[in-house]
């Protein structure tokens, strides 16, 4: 099939062609879904028929999701006994995402969808599992962590879904999954979906697969995107605010401001509107007759600011956006470059500002090294701009735009919301002159005054000099010669009458206050907390400790976070910065909980050694428990049998931290553990 034989197979093809059932259209139409795209096109027939196994290859934003979904739902909806689907995602996000997605995908009682993953309450989940389920989403490491525990069984299920498969590699989750496939059911049908095609997903293919067809897109070529990418760090309270400072720096701004849930998008366009910008919200629950207008103004550019969530923004094509903003992060590499995508096309070029708060650092590195795959593009740290330089922003422009206005700047083309046109004047409407009044003084100045803003038209316009088309604003600013336009004899009278006896710059400064004042105000704007640079940690609230698990002992990134976030009962996410080396890790944790955790650590033998990093550890009184301290041996308190387990030689004093921390280096050579037998008898740590 070629480019132009999938194109017109894909415009020709609906929902209902693919073989999928009333109750699963219904929930196509309720989610606003009009025609499938290539993927699934390509992906949905098959799943609903025969039983090879089947690769899916397929670029950022297309529709995945629903590709295994809507086939998984329709066959799968009858009430059972046992898991029937696995999805394996590589980030929680991407599992509460996918899980909502499923579950989105019936009107009906079943199938029953639960989503795994770490970081969660273990008693919530296994909860869900006892209470039924046919469809589970969640990560490998939690999956994993399910079936050891036996709360999980996979043996009967009837589909395996390995999602963002190249991910899964980056990620490290390798061993996990092969471990998961050696426990699920030998004869489930087997869905690999992957925006590439590297060795190792090949490899899995080979040795679990057995027989697979690939399906890819054909005929797209991803081309680098003219976007500017940032990010501001930026804590929640203080969003709007920045986004206020970033309409009111821009010039022109006119942009989607992409928000996670409707509530979030009324409150932001409530927000924005409230301070006087021309915002609207749109989202699943705007009536379609309310949507068309939203649109149709923000189209022609009378309303600059469209507050959205991903599902409203579908079928948005418009044209010469300056911005996308992205008010909340997205979930997954997918969403940010379908978002940002809406700005730089045709050859323009566009910004894309990400808002990130404090504690989501660790989840803004894993899209960036995905983003820089997909997007072509790198994504930069700014700051917030200052309450000043935002002022002299507007009062430049402000300045500028009146001496356009009264003829003292030639004018700069003006662009609307589709498409580039340039215009002389305000007023889209075009009115014909008289010959006798198209030169007073030798310009066209006479036929336009009186307030007359009015587009000269086309042929009037190259019957005129260039020369004489500069001295109205029509040329290049190299050219052009000041004239003052002719004032109306109603605002000559005016004028007059406000300046008798008074200084006409006084007046004027005092017209331009009250006409300009408040927007001019520094009251307008409202504070941002300052927040450290994305390699100086969450905040000045946070230590960075030193934890004596390393990747000899089986741990990844994503491994010590976990192991914290058991150990002291907080979200994941808060554990941050986190570099693993060969025998040791450096993570950084909000205050009270790295204390707390050191304390745990110089309290119970059976917990890792622990210390602040550098200077801080001075502070702390040392933080070193000596030879016997550095032994730890099985989870005693939590009413196991005690296992303890003996040192298995000397850790190596050379890894990746050469300099910064050589002390911890020599603390770790002398310390004998048996930390790899550790993690296998008690994969999780106690907890208080």
């Amino acid at each position: 099939m070629n480019e132009n034989e999938q194109i017109e197979q894909t415009e020709e093809i609906s929902f209902e062609d693919l073989g999928l059932n009333q109750q699963v259209l219904d929930a196509i139409e309720k989610k606003g879904f009009k025609t499938p795209s290539p993927i699934q096109v390509l992906a949905i027939p098959r799943l609903l028929s025969g039983d090879t196994n089947l690769i899916a290859k397929a670029r950022t934003g297309t529709g995945k999701t629903a590709a295994f979904g809507l086939p998984i739902v329709q066959n799968i909806h009858e009430e059972s006994d046992h898991v029937r689907a696995l999805v394996l995602e590589p980030t929680r996000e991407l599992a509460i995402q996918t899980c909502t997605e499923m579950q989105s995908f019936t009107s009906g009682k079943f199938p029953r969808v639960a989503v795994l993953y770490g970081g969660a309450s273990y008693a919530t989940q296994i909860k869900d599992l006892k209470r039924g389920t046919e469809i589970v989403v969640g990560t490998p490491g939690r999956i994993k962590d399910h079936l050891e525990r036996g709360t999980l069984k996979l043996d009967k299920i009837d589909y395996f879904i390995l999602d963002e498969g190249d991910e899964m590699l980056d990620m490290g989750f390798v061993d996990d999954i092969k471990s998961i496939f050696a426990q699920a059911n030998p004869d489930s049908r087997i869905l690999l979906f992957s925006a590439t095609m590297p060795k190792p997903i090949l490899q899995i293919a080979e040795e679990f697969m057995g027989e697979y067809e690939i399906v890819q897109e054909e005929g797209f070529v991803e081309e680098p995107l003219l976007i500017d990418q940032k990010y501001w760090v930026v804590s929640e309270r203080d969003k709007i605010e920045a986004l206020v400072r970033l309409v009111d720096i821009s010039p022109d701004f006119y942009g989607l401001v992409f928000t996670m849930t409707k509530n979030d998008a009324d409150m932001v366009s409530r927000l924005l509107d409230e301070r006087g910008y021309e915002a609207a919200a749109l989202h699943g629950d705007v009536p379609q007759g309310q949507r068309e207008k939203i649109l149709a103004r923000f189209r022609s550019g009378k309303t600059r600011i469209l507050v959205a969530t991903d599902v409203a923004a579908r079928g948005i094509d418009i044209s010469g956006l300056s911005h996308v903003v992205n008010y909340s992060l997205p979930f997954d590499a997918a969403t940010y470059v379908h978002r940002i995508g809406r700005t730089g096309r045709a050859g323009t070029s566009g910004i894309a500002v990400t808002f990130v708060r404090p504690e989501e650092r660790r989840k803004l590195e894993f899209l960036r090294r995905r983003i820089r795959a997909a997007a072509k593009g790198e994504m930069k740290e700014e700051s917030v701009p200052s309450v000043e330089s935002v002022l002299e922003v507007k009062r430049s422009r402000i300045l500028d735009e009146l001496k356009e206005k009264i003829g003292l700047k030639a004018k700069n083309p003006v662009f609307t919301a589709e498409k580039k046109t340039e215009k002389s004047f305000e007023d889209d409407e075009i009115v014909a002159l008289p010959e006798d009044a198209l030169f007073e003084n030798g310009t066209v100045a006479g036929a336009l005054s009186e307030g007359a803003s009015k587009k000269v038209p086309e042929e009037v316009s190259e019957a005129v000099s260039d020369e004489k088309l500069l001295a109205e604003g029509a040329g290049t600013s190299e050219n052009f010669v000041p004239q003052l336009k002719k004032a109306g004899e109603l605002y000559s009278k005016m004028a007059q009458e406000l300046c008798c006896g008074q200084d006409a710059v006084e007046v004027l400064a005092c017209v331009l206050e009250v006409s300009y004042g408040k927007s001019l105000d520094e009251s307008h704007y409202g504070k941002v907390q300052t927040q450290r640079g994305g390699n100086a940690g969450a905040g000045s609230n946070q230590k960075r400790i030193y934890v004596q698990l390393g990747r000899r002992d089986g741990y990844n990134a994503k491994a010590i976070a976990d192991y914290f976030s058991d150990l002291l009962h907080i979200p994941g996410r808060l554990v941050d910065r986190i570099d693993v080396s060969q025998n040791f890790s450096l993570l950084s944790l909000p205050s009270g909980n790295a204390l707390r955790a050191i304390e745990l650590s110089k309290s119970r033998t059976n917990l890792p050694h622990m210390h602040l990093d550098s200077k801080e550890e001075e502070n702390f009184g040392g933080g070193r428990r000596g030879g016997k301290s550095g032994r730890w041996g099985g989870n005693r308190d939590s009413g196991r049998s005690e296992n303890r387990f003996e040192g298995r030689g000397r850790r190596g004093a050379k890894d990746g931290f050469k300099n910064d921390h050589a002390r911890a280096r020599v603390h770790t050579s002398t310390q004998r553990t048996g930390a790899s037998a550790y993690k296998k008898a008690n994969r999780k740590p106690e907890t208080f």
